[in-house]
Parts: structure tokens; sequence; C-alpha cells
């Protein structure tokens, strides 16, 4: 432990020394457009970047070095090796547009023999990682990561809670915003990303990784005066059962080390998205951009669509002549419902198998252990008769044995034998780590359910890059969703948490990183006045048309129905407004919003436009610009808050209406209000 503690108080000083003025060389590199400017500094102090935007100040020279085997490599002047102008687009699969363009200007620097740092300048961002050419097994003792800001701006930081067995780096990856200035920080507490600052004139700073593989995830903390700096968790040691309900695999120790590689090696990117306009933030693709290419040769057979899902309405399955729970007949309604609207899939949640939430510990056969009310093998051939495919879900505990560095024999069986069987995918749940071992796992079973054609929806984790490299991995949670509601507390003058504000939050920063499983479509809503938890009836805050517009508006390949199917059919006109949404589009226009306020924005899937709004607890009459759509008139499916949404959030009012591309539509948008449209 001696050891780590002099490598990182050697990069402690490396983050705080002052460069020499005398043998410093500065490169310059600047966005395709040539607004935003990145300018790196080395000299024998070591590096920093500083970036700007039409001459703001986004970053103040801000220190960038790694620790490897105790040994610094980025010292001395560095030597410009390579410039590149990339003007090019790569499709993507399951994303929501069809394919992504990739526009930057970069530079390499190469220090010594031993490492090089490549930058990237896009419109909309700038971003760099380390490249070591170290030919033999390291162990990289620490990088050092800044986000120097020029004042004390305003900030969104979704701070790191809810830990697992009290280790500092086992959580959920579910966190609110607090707004707060930098210097109000919690210096004690991490932030997961991305996490986004307030710049003058309405810029946001919003600093993330992207890319990340064979290498821990960054968090963030408070650093000195107006400053963010990184911290990685080191790589674990031996792990014991444990968090929450022992579905947790959380370590005993963590060694000295954050990463440990068997040759050269490259960082994930380090990026600060820089938008004018913050719904610009909204149609940010960076990253795709900076996520590893895809690895599946033919992914034709990755099935984006809709989801019947149980847990959120507690199976709350009436008028049948059978008990609901845990049982096939309970599932074959599931999928009676789903197939009478269009549903591709149901999952079957936790409790269809041993391990897991039964408490039994982690072993190799844990989900060929079937519960016996439940008939897998009936329930897939029942399903396909319907149309309607199966999920199951799995702890991550289960998928690998209980041994996330040797376990894959076990998740190979899994996958081979429900694959077989029909099933088409899992949602592996309590992953609650990001730390090297824990991400090289998750592409580890991506890799292996792609070989059997298998989708993965991953909980307890946020995206990280993977989900372009395997695009089986169709969905993430890591999300404050609606989960919380069953569990949420009132206080004097309503709900503690302000649900609806979230809503309009993490759209902008967390939905940056990926697509996030919010299992949205609640049938009851309510006011603050009349909101309250409650497990095994639950509802939601906001109205109605909050609920729709969420369909449209939170990227979700593999998107949930959370309520019961009686509810949606008893609210048929807004069930079969939800199926006629897709989950992937070809185009994503960025109409208006505000960070926290409000969004609007629009996809389009084949010659079809959603369109859809919502707003936090402030009432707004905002104007929709339907210019993208092209000529002649066309056919609106419209919902939209009530006019007594404001006393009944289940007040909406359907209509269909003719328009075209030179109509402005006034909208109203009621308290924890929404508005939605299918353009045809």
């Amino acid at each position: 432990m001696k050891y780590f503690t002099s490598a990182v108080l050697a990069l402690v000083l490396a983050c705080s020394v002052a460069h020499s003025a005398d043998r410093a060389r500065t490169t310059v590199l600047t966005s395709p457009d040539g607004k935003i400017k990145v300018t790196a500094v080395s000299d024998d102090s070591g590096l920093t970047w500083a970036v700007e935007r039409d001459g703001l100040s986004v970053l103040e020279p801000s220190a960038i070095q790694i620790t490897v085997d105790g040994r610094e490599l980025l010292r001395g002047t560095a030597r410009e090796t390579a410039r590149q102008e990339v003007r090019s687009s790569f499709a993507t699969p399951v994303y929501k547009k069809a394919s992504v363009e990739d526009r930057y200007n970069a530079v390499t620097l190469r220090f010594g023999r031993d490492a090089r740092v490549e930058f990237r300048a896009y419109d909309d961002a700038a971003a760099y990682r380390i490249l070591s050419d170290v030919a033999k097994a390291t162990k990289v003792d620490d990088e050092c990561v800044e986000y120097r800001f020029a004042a004390d701006y305003q900030s969104f930081i979704p701070y790191v809670n809810d830990n697992r067995g009290g280790e500092r780096y086992c959580f959920s990856f579910e966190s609110y915003y607090d707004e707060t200035p930098l210097s109000k920080m919690f210096p004690d507490s991490l932030a997961i990303t991305p996490l986004a600052v307030c710049l003058p004139g309405g810029v946001k700073a919003v600093a993330m990784d992207a890319g990340v593989e064979d290498y821990p995830a960054m968090m963030l903390k408070k650093d000195a005066g107006n400053s963010l700096k990184a911290e990685f968790p080191p790589v674990p040691g031996p792990v014991t059962l444990g968090g929450y309900n022992r579905l947790n695999l959380v370590p005993d120790s963590r060694k000295g080390c954050i990463a440990e590689v068997s040759g050269a090696f490259a960082t994930p990117w380090r990026a600060v998205v820089v938008t004018a306009r913050d719904a610009d933030i909204l149609n940010c693709d960076i990253a795709q951009r900076l996520a590893p290419a895809c690895r599946i040769e033919d992914t034709s057979w990755i099935r984006p669509g809709k989801v019947a899902w149980d847990w959120w309405n507690n199976n709350n399955i009436i008028g049948v002549d059978f008990e609901a729970g845990m049982n096939t007949a309970t599932y074959k309604a599931y999928i009676d419902f789903a197939s009478a609207n269009g549903i591709e899939y149901i999952i079957v949640d936790a409790g269809w198998s041993g391990g897991g939430l039964q408490g039994e510990g982690a072993s190799s056969d844990a989900l060929l252990r079937v519960n016996p009310a439940m008939d897998i093998d009936a329930l897939v051939a029942y399903g396909r008769s319907k149309g309607v495919d199966v999920i199951l879900w799995s702890s991550w505990v289960d998928m690998i044995g209980g041994d996330p560095v040797n376990g894959y024999d076990v998740t190979e069986r899994m996958m081979a034998h429900y694959s077989a069987k029909g099933v088409k995918g899992f949602k592996v749940d309590f992953v609650d780590r990001d730390d090297q071992i824990a991400l090289n796992s998750l592409y580890r079973i991506a890799e292996i359910a792609a070989k059997h054609h298998m989708l993965l929806d991953y909980h307890g984790m946020h995206p990280t890059g993977l989900q372009r490299a395997y695009p089986n991995v169709i969905n993430f949670e890591g999300v404050k969703g609606m989960e919380n509601s069953k569990w949420e507390q009132r206080g004097p003058r309503g709900p503690v948490h302000d649900q609806p504000r979230y809503d309009v939050t993490a759209p902008y920063l967390r939905m940056l990183a990926g697509p996030m499983d919010y299992t949205p479509g609640s049938m009851t809503n309510a006011l603050k006045d009349s909101f309250f938890g409650n497990n095994n009836h639950p509802m939601s805050q906001g109205t109605r048309v909050h609920q729709l517009a969420m369909y449209t508006i939170f990227e979700a390949p593999l998107q949930m129905l959370s309520d019961s199917p009686n509810k949606y059919m008893r609210e048929q006109e807004c069930t079969d407004f939800i199926a006629k949404v897709p989950t992937v589009f070809d185009e994503t226009v960025a109409l208006d919003g505000g960070l926290g306020e409000y969004i609007v924005l629009a996809r389009r899937r084949g010659d079809t436009w959603y369109v859809a709004a919502m707003t936090d607890w402030t009432p707004r009459d905002i104007v929709i610009d339907l210019s993208f759509l092209g000529s002649g008139s066309h056919s609106a499916d419209i919902f939209a808050d009530g006019a007594n949404a404001h006393r009944d959030a289940e007040d909406y009012r359907h209509t269909v209406r003719a328009v075209s591309a030179s109509d402005k539509l006034p909208v109203h948008l009621a308290a924890g209000g929404g508005w939605t449209a299918i353009i045809k």
C-alpha cells in the first residue's frame, strides 16, 4: 500500500505544478466549424489541456497524467506526430438515428517511446485519451483527469448514493441531480457522469467519459477552487456475496491500482460536451462516436421493441379465474395482452428461478432451477403462437456463477440452454459496480449472448460505450426511473423528490451516455397534492400525457410498459398510442428545451414523425415549429394535457388535425405535463 500512496502523491503533485514557460510546447486544435479550440501545453512538469468555445473559456488549463508501475508517462516536451481531418459516418442499427455523422479534427502528441495522447475537437465536444505503448504487463496506479472552470458556476451533480455493503465504489448508479454551485459540492462525495456545468451565455459544459473498456469508469469529485477531478474504483480483490438482499458481489478489499493490463492499452476518452443551446445536448452523438466499433457482423436478428413488464405493477391482474403471481397462467395473460396490442416482448422478472431474490447465494445452476409454478417451455411456446417473445430476469451473480473472473462457462451454459428453448434474452440485474473487473464481465457476457442471438438489458449499470460494440445490449438502467415512485415519501408540500424535474433533466445528461430503462407508462397519475408512494398500487408524478410523451423522448430500444394489463385495457386509447411509437428511429431533431425545465423533441421512423414535449412542475406555453415536416399536408394524432389537468393529472385531450411544415403549433403544458403527437 506504501507503493500506491507514493504513486498517488506523485500524481497529485503533477496536477498542481505550473508549467515552465521557457520549455513548454503549445499545440492548438480547432473543431471543423472553428468554434471549439483545444490548447495542449506540455513541458517537464507534465501536460495540460484547455478548451474554448467562441472565445469563452470552457476549461481552464487542466492536468493530464497517468502513472504506470510508479512512473509518470507524460513528462517532457511532447512532439506532434499526426494530424487528421475526419469526415465520415457509420451505421447505427439500434439507436435514435440510422447513422451517425463523425466529423472531427485530431492531433496526436508523443511523449518519449512509451506514451501518446490523442486529442479530438468536434463541433459539439472535445476529448482526449492516453495511449500507452509499454509492451509488457503493467499496473495503472492512477490517472489524473481534471476539469478546471473559470468561475463558481452552477452545476447539475449526480452524487453516488445507495452504496452496497458499505463499499465506496459499489452502488446502483441511480442519482437525482443536486443543482448547486461548484463551490458547494460536497468534498467527501463522488459523482457519476455525465455532470453538467452552466457557463455564461447559456453555454453548457458536460463532463463525461466514453468508450470504456478493460478499464474502470470515471467518477468526479470536488477539487481546489472551481475544479473537478477524477477518481477511479481500484481493481477489486476477493469478493463476498452481500449488499442488497445478498445480490451483490461486494469487494472485501481493493488493490493498489485502478487497472491491470497485459501490454499496450488506451484509456477511455475524457470528454467535455459543449453546446450553446440546451436542446442540442439531446441530439449529441458523442457516446457513439467515441465507443468501440460494432463487433457483431450480422445485427439483423437484434429486434428492438416494447415489453409488457410485471414487477412495477406487482402482477396486478384482475378479472381472471386464477390467482395472479409467479405462475404460468399469469404470464400467459401478459402474453395475451402483449399480442392484442402489438407488443413484442414480455419480461418475467425475479422469482422464476433459483438464486436471485430467493436469497440462496451464488451457484452455477441457479438459473436452471425453475420455480415449479413456472413452465418456461410452455410460456415460450404460447408466446410464439401469439407473436410475443420472452425475456427472463437474472442477477449478475447467477449469470456468472458468482465468479466475475472465471465464471463464463456458466454464462455459456445459460445462454445456450435458454436460447435453445426460444428465450430471446436476459435482464441482468444488480451489477452495481463499474471497476475494471465488472466492466470486463459485461463485455464477456455481451459477447457470449451475441453468439447465441440473445438480447441483454443491464441493470445496476450505466452505459459506457459497450452498446455500440455489442448492440444486443439493448438497454441500461442506471436511472432514477419509475420504480422509485413505489417507495417515494411525502413531505409537507408533496413528494420529497421532484420527479417531473428529473424527467426533464435525465434526457440531457444520463441519456447523453446511452439508452435508459426508465420503465414509463403509468396509467395512475397524480399531482403533488395527491401523490403518495404505494408499492402494491403505484402511481406516477405528473400528468397522463407526461407519461405518453416519454415513449418518444426517452431513448430505450427495449422500452417497458410498466403498468398492469388491466389498466392499459381500461385506457385503451392511450395504450393504442403507446403501441404505435417505435423504439428506434431514423432521425432525431432537437426542437427546443432547457436543462431541468422542459424538452421538445421530434423523431422520424420512415415517413412518420413522433413529436413530444414535457415540462417540470412549471406550467408552460410553448410553440412547436413543424418545419421539419416534408411538403404537403399531414395528419397529426395529438394527445395534450386536458383543460383540467392542473386539477386531475389524468385529464387529457385527444384530437386529430391536419398540419403542414409551415405550422407553428401553440401548446400548453400543465404542471408536470406533456404533449405528444404522431404525424403522418
